[in-house]
């Protein structure tokens, strides 16, 4: 009996000829937004309830995800569920109305912004003679796509694999009616889940050793730049919030930055001198989102330890998006997942992005409140550059304390030190004096001041 086809194919970089054509064009499919009317509320452990989204944002949501991997929309739409029903989760009516849509509209995929059950992905699939993915599948074939490093692939396939160990008996549904009748504890379909279910283990052990290699690699990484040391910035929000464009405008890197979900995966890292001379190693990291997958958490730990290690913390929040509030407690509710306090002010610093893009109304408004914060978030624009200098002055004073202002005098055999001071402060005046001598007048840090002592002492000694 021939194998039925395998509904969790890759619909990455799909292909497909279209009906009636001998053309190929990007994988056509349907946006399902499921809002359910008695959803109990979720809450943390503060006991705050949790935001609830607009079905408007979530469907806008869901169509950014769904075009992340150039999906071609043919049909979107919000479906409001008063009683899910276990089977599809979707009512009959509704099933079949849908079904209609994806048979004249040739669609392949149906994306549905839910978690749906093994059996109710199976059943739809039948229905919609289609394949369909969860918001949990979808999520996992962007990161699939986005993912460029070695890391990177390796915590995608780990993330996947134990997304689909749970989900193997849709794919040999062809074998049920082959499962032993009395006597037996199983028949040969039996037989080929438990296989395919110790495959996939052995794969998944596999890939956790290797994880655990870059794991260690990651240890020893940070182990030389405490030595040096350069504190670490973490840069940590809501996906499409800016975190790529403020990491470019911050280093002069050249990180994609799109207006896309989860434009970038991998996380990357440079060194940058702020204005007075601080050094410290940036960090951008992966987009954080509602609903996250747990797998993708576990799987991504390596990678997000970078966030639970760092000095400091900005979280980016995109302040002209309608649910900045709701975005910026699911950024919250990870970090307290990876043992981050979000409300600790002298690690996490909060920074408003996209404040070019406010009316004038509201960006008064919201201004307006946030002075009355107990640490007032930083306003910012990582476009136009908007409030930049402001934020790197916040990060070298957490960093490295506030500036002072310094009088230095340097004699003939110290000049060595003249140009790490213009280096390292802002420089206010200097008097070049009759003996040879120069007394420079400056403003700098608190580390940068004990520094200056340090070397002067260890010249003066010399």
């Amino acid at each position: 009996m021939a194998r039925e086809k395998d509904p969790d194919r890759s619909v990455r970089g799909k292909s497909a000829h279209q009906p009636g054509t001998e053309a190929e064009g990007p994988t056509r499919a349907v946006v399902i937004v499921p809002v359910l009317t008695r959803q109990p509320r979720g809450e943390d452990d503060t006991n705050r309830p949790r935001l609830t989204r607009s079905a408007e944002a979530r469907h806008d949501e869901a169509v950014g995800l769904a075009r992340a991997i150039d999906l071609d929309l043919i049909h979107t739409a919000v479906v409001t569920i008063n009683d899910p029903r276990p089977a599809t989760l979707l009512g009959s009516g509704k099933v079949e109305e849908l079904a209609e849509i994806v048979k004249e509209g040739h669609a392949e995929v149906v994306i549905v912004d839910h978690p749906l059950t093994p059996v109710q992905q199976r059943n739809l699939e039948k229905e919609f003679n289609a394949k369909v993915l969860d918001r949990t599948g979808l999520i996992l074939e962007i990161f699939g796509e986005r993912a460029r490093t070695k890391e990177g692939t390796l915590q995608v396939e780990l993330a996947h694999l134990s997304y689909q160990k749970g989900r193997l008996v849709r794919s040999w549904t062809h074998l049920e009616r082959q499962r032993g009748g009395a006597g037996f504890l199983g028949g040969p379909g039996e037989t080929q889940i438990e296989s395919d279910r110790r495959v996939l283990q052995d794969k998944i052990v596999k890939l956790k050793h290797e994880l655990e290699t870059v794991r260690r690699t990651r240890d020893l990484h940070r182990a030389k730049r405490k030595k040096v040391p350069f504190p670490v910035v973490a840069i940590v929000g809501y996906t499409n919030a800016g975190k790529s464009t403020l990491f470019n405008k911050l280093t002069g890197a050249g990180v994609l930055a799109q207006d896309m979900l989860f434009a970038t995966l991998d996380p990357t890292l440079r060194r940058v001198r702020l204005p007075h001379g601080t050094p410290i190693i940036l960090s951008d990291t992966v987009g954080f989102i509602s609903d996250l997958p747990t797998h993708l958490i576990a799987a991504f730990r390596a990678t997000l330890e970078e966030v639970v290690e760092a000095d400091l913390i900005i979280h980016l929040r995109d302040i002209s998006d309608p649910d900045t509030s709701a975005q910026a407690e699911d950024v919250e509710r990870i970090l307290a997942d990876l043992g981050v306090d979000a409300g600790d002010t002298k690690r996490v610093i909060e920074v408003w992005n996209k404040v070019d893009l406010l009316d004038e109304g509201n960006r008064a408004r919201l201004l307006a409140e946030s002075t009355d914060a107990k640490a007032p978030p930083v306003a910012i624009s990582a476009v136009t550059g908007e409030g930049i200098d402001a934020l790197n002055a916040i990060i070298e004073t957490r960093m490295s304390g506030e500036l002072e202002d310094l009088t230095v005098t340097i004699g003939p055999a110290q000049f060595g030190l003249v140009d790490w001071l213009y280096r390292n402060g802002d420089v206010v005046s200097r008097t070049d004096n009759d003996d040879g001598s120069a007394t420079i007048s400056l403003k700098a840090t608190q580390s940068a001041r004990e520094e200056i002592e340090s070397r002067l002492r260890r010249k003066n000694n010399g």
